[in-house]
C-alpha cells in the first residue's frame, strides 16, 4: 500500500458525505471530464499552479513570481497582471506560488502521507462520536489512488473511526476490492444510463461504472446512489425511469438512499485559474421550474419503491 497521496482539500465539520459530522478529503485525478463539474482542480493526479489575476498586485509594483520562477517565459501578463501560465513548460516547482504575496497563484493539491491525513482526522474524533460522524474519502476518483485510500481507510478503522468513499466507480474492480474491506459505506454516482451520452457528457462510457455498482450492491456495505441532475442532460424522463429500472431489476433495490442532486453553477474561476473552458456557462434555465422538475423526478422513484430524497440527506 501507498503511504502518500495527493490531496486538493480537506473539510471539516462536514455534513452532507455521509452520516453526521465528518471529515472530508478530496484527492487528485479523475478519469472523468464531466461538463458540469465544480472541481476542474480535481482532473489531473498531480499538484497544479493555479493564477487569480485579480488578486495580482502587478509586474510593475511585485514581479516575485517573475523573480522566483526558473523559467518565467512561462509567464503570461495582461495589463501587467499575471493572467496565466503556461502548464506545458511548468515543472510544478510552486516558487512562484510560495513567492507571490497575494495569493495570486493558487497550488491545486499536497503530497500527504496516511500519518500526516490522520493527524487532522483526529482532530475531529471527539464530533464523530457524538454525532455518529466518520471520514469521508471523495474526489476527484478516489481510486485513482486506491492504495493511498486502502492504507489511509485501514488507518480509520484501526481507531474505530466510520468510513465513506465517495466514487463514480470507474475503475478495475482490483482497485475497488482495495477499499471494500475498510468501508463502512459506499456513495456512488449514475451519471446517465445511456453510454453514448454518459462519454459525451463526462468522457467515458458507462457499462463499466453500472457493472462494478451491480457489484458492489451484492456487498454488505450499504450503499447510497446519487444522480447528479443536470438540465438538458440527464433530466429527461426517459433516463430516469431507465434508471429506476437499473436500481429495481440489476441492484436488486439494495440501495439505502437514492439522492438527487441539483445542479448547480460552481467552479467557473477555477476554471479560469487552470486555463480551462467551463463548458456550461451557456446553460440557461429557470431555476425554480428546474427544483420543481426535481422534486416530481423524486417523486417518481418513490412511486417506483425506491427511497429517493433531493440533496444529501437521507430522512425527510
Amino acid at each position: 500500500m501507498l503511504d502518500q497521496g495527493v490531496i486538493f482539500n480537506i473539510q471539516h465539520f462536514t455534513l452532507h458525505d455521509g452520516p453526521g459530522i465528518r471529515t472530508e478529503l478530496f484527492l487528485k485525478g479523475c478519469p472523468l471530464k464531466c461538463e458540469w463539474c465544480g472541481n476542474p482542480e480535481s482532473f489531473k493526479p498531480y499538484m497544479q499552479p493555479g493564477v487569480y489575476s485579480n488578486k495580482c498586485i502587478s509586474q510593475e509594483k511585485c514581479g516575485a513570481c517573475v523573480e522566483a520562477c526558473p523559467d518565467n517565459s512561462m509567464l503570461s501578463f495582461v495589463d501587467g497582471k499575471l493572467t496565466a501560465i503556461d502548464l506545458s513548460k511548468c515543472t510544478n516547482c510552486f516558487a512562484c506560488s510560495n513567492a507571490c504575496p497575494a495569493d495570486a497563484i493558487k497550488q491545486w493539491g499536497k503530497t500527504m502521507s496516511v500519518e500526516e491525513c490522520m493527524k487532522e482526522i483526529r482532530k475531529d474524533k471527539g464530533f464523530y462520536q457524538r454525532s455518529g460522524g466518520g471520514v469521508t474519502i471523495s474526489g476527484g476518483e478516489p481510486l485513482v489512488q486506491s492504495d493511498f485510500v486502502a492504507a489511509l481507510l485501514k488507518a480509520c478503522k484501526a481507531e474505530d473511526i466510520h468510513t465513506c468513499c465517495e466514487s463514480s466507480f470507474y475503475s478495475n474492480w482490483n482497485n475497488i476490492e482495495k477499499i471494500l474491506p475498510h468501508t463502512d459505506l459506499i456513495i456512488a454516482d449514475i451519471k446517465h444510463m445511456d453510454t453514448n451520452l454518459h462519454k459525451k457528457y463526462t468522457g467515458v462510457h458507462n457499462e463499466n461504472i453500472l457493472k462494478n455498482i451491480k457489484k458492489i450492491a451484492s456487498e454488505t456495505q450499504p450503499l447510497i446512489l446519487r444522480i447528479p441532475i443536470i438540465p438538458q442532460v440527464n433530466d429527461d424522463m426517459t433516463n430516469i425511469k431507465a434508471t429506476a429500472d437499473f436500481i429495481l431489476n440489476e441492484l436488486g433495490g439494495h440501495v439505502r438512499t437514492l439522492q438527487l442532486l441539483s445542479f448547480m453553477r460552481l467552479g467557473e474561476e477555477k476554471y479560469r485559474s487552470l486555463g480551462m473552458t467551463y463548458k456550461m456557462q451557456d446553460l440557461e434555465f429557470n431555476r425554480e421550474t428546474f427544483q420543481q422538475h426535481i422534486n416530481e423526478i423524486a417523486n417518481y422513484f418513490n412511486s417506483r419503491g425506491i427511497h429517493c430524497l433531493v440533496g444529501t440527506k437521507e430522512k425527510q
